[in-house]
């Protein structure tokens, strides 16, 4: 009764864990275009880059 309770826990176990490392490196892999297009336009119109609140920093080439 030991060895088949072992058997079955480690059984859970290995799929918990499968579908935990999976879950989130599909969500990492449809997300990076859309984050990629967030970072181009905050780039081109200078959004989000506050340097201390008030004044926006200024991006030179």
């Amino acid at each position: 009764m030991t060895v088949e309770y072992i058997l079955l826990v480690s059984l859970f176990v290995m799929f918990l864990m499968g579908s935990l490392i999976a879950g989130p490196t599909s969500a990492f892999k449809t997300a990076g275009p859309k984050l990629g297009a967030r970072v181009e336009k905050q780039l081109a119109t200078g959004e989000g880059f506050k340097v201390d609140g008030r004044n926006k920093q200024r991006w030179v080439e």
